[in-house]
């Protein structure tokens, strides 16, 4: 296992119980304890994952997501908050948090949120802060990987999160049938068998964004009774 976690954690205690915790399970992990160490460490090195603090001292843990997320970093991050957060987990979901547990936390219900957060993202590669960026056309389209962006010619298209992950999965994936179940496990990280409209939501946002002419779509194709398709 070679995965690359970030702890950014002012509670002593608790980062070394991360630390050892994680370790134990074969990750490599690095550490912060406050905001702006923890965002400095975030955007110069490469990281599978980051655990963030949402209360730290120097820098909130909200800022540092979204200072994140707007430098073009797609690294998964998930949030640590107390049980009064509700505003703050719903805040820090909005600037691009993938996921959150509530202290205190059993340690099997976060082991199990970090492995289906490094599942989610497998394949893309890890984020690396740096001038040589990926980049990936399809069609008409380039896909800046490292930063997140898709632009047709000079023209930036702004997608959300969860849709760039999912055109993501489909550029990796393209010209084979990508089901919905294969669609909501690797992307959204379901249980197989989930009952739920959210992959059909993201195509057809997709398709307003990237087709000209979404309802007679040339690059993401629907399989009647299947999925979907990305045109090679």
């Amino acid at each position: 296992m070679n995965e690359v976690i970030l702890v950014v954690e002012d509670e002593q205690e608790l980062c070394m119980a991360l630390e050892d915790r994680l370790r134990s399970e074969g990750y490599r992990v690095e550490l912060a304890h406050d905001g702006i160490t923890g965002l400095d460490r975030a955007t110069h090195s490469a990281f599978d994952l980051i655990i963030l603090d949402i209360m730290l001292p120097l820098r909130s843990g909200l800022d540092v997501c979204a200072d994140i997320r707007r430098r073009g970093l797609n690294t998964p991050i998930l949030l640590l908050t107390a049980r009064s957060q509700t505003i703050e987990k719903v805040v820090g979901l909005r600037m691009g948090a993938d996921d959150y547990v509530t202290k205190p936390f059993d340690t099997h219900e976060l082991m199990a949120r970090v492995e289906v957060l490094l599942r989610r993202a497998s394949g893309s590669g890890r984020t690396v802060p740096s001038e040589g960026r990926d980049i990936c056309r399809c069609g008409n389209l380039v896909l800046d990987l490292q930063r997140g962006r898709v632009t047709r010619g000079d023209e930036p298209i702004e997608l959300t999160t969860r849709e760039f992950q999912l055109l993501r999965f489909m550029v990796d994936h393209r010209g084979s049938v990508l089901t919905r179940d294969q669609l909501l496990r690797e992307v959204w990280g379901h249980e197989p068998g989930t009952v739920t409209r959210t992959v059909d939501v993201h195509i057809a946002s997709l398709r307003q964004k990237l087709e000209r002419a979404p309802k007679k779509p040339e690059l993401i194709i629907t399989v009647a009774g299947v999925g979907y398709k990305l045109q090679e």
